[in-house]
Parts: structure tokens; C-alpha cells; sequence
């Protein structure tokens, strides 16, 4: 997976950004089931650009059954979320940092 922007990203289906994305609050009980606590009011650090946003703020897709969490600066993939034989696997290979308050 690449951190910049992906040739699979919502560009790749001729949708603009701001018509295919949710925003982060949008995968909150999601994130309760991983982390076991609120998620959407941390902060978190992309990787490629540097922007700091809340996970409120993030870009969300939800591709069939995969969720692909992304930088609203640079369009970089911050967090994807797999499910897989009742297992979500999480990848957050595109954030330097995700701090809860």
C-alpha cells in the first residue's frame, strides 16, 4: 500500500472528493470495537503532508466491505480497515501519530 494518493482512491471513479467521503464520525462505533474507546475526537498526523485533524475531520470511503480512512489535505490513506474471517484487520501505516485527549 502507498501512502500518497491512490490510483484507487475516489478519483480512479470519477468522483470528486467531497462527493464520496463521510467524515470520520461516520466509522465511530467502529472505532470503539477496535480501540475500546472514543476514537473520532483524537488527533492524528499524516504521514505524507503533515496535517493534524481530528478523526471527526478525516475523509471516509466505505468500499464494500472495506473502509479506507483518508488526509483531506493530500487525499493519502491514514487508516484502512479489512474485516476478515471476523477479524477487522487495521492498518495505520499512513499516520506518524494518533493521540487521544
Amino acid at each position: 500500500m502507498t501512502n500518497g494518493p491512490a490510483a484507487d482512491g475516489p478519483a480512479a471513479y470519477g468522483l470528486a472528493l467531497e462527493d464520496a467521503a463521510l467524515d470520520g464520525n461516520a466509522i465511530g462505533g467502529l472505532l470503539i470495537e477496535i480501540f475500546g474507546t472514543e476514537m473520532t475526537t483524537a488527533t492524528g498526523t499524516c504521514g505524507t503532508c503533515g496535517t493534524v485533524s481530528q478523526v471527526a475531520e478525516l475523509a471516509v470511503y466505505l468500499r464494500g466491505l472495506d473502509t479506507v480512512v483518508r488526509c483531506r489535505g493530500c487525499d493519502s490513506a491514514l487508516m484502512v480497515f479489512v474485516p476478515v474471517r471476523g477479524i477487522t484487520c487495521v492498518d495505520l501505516q499512513g499516520l506518524i501519530s494518533l493521540t487521544t485527549s
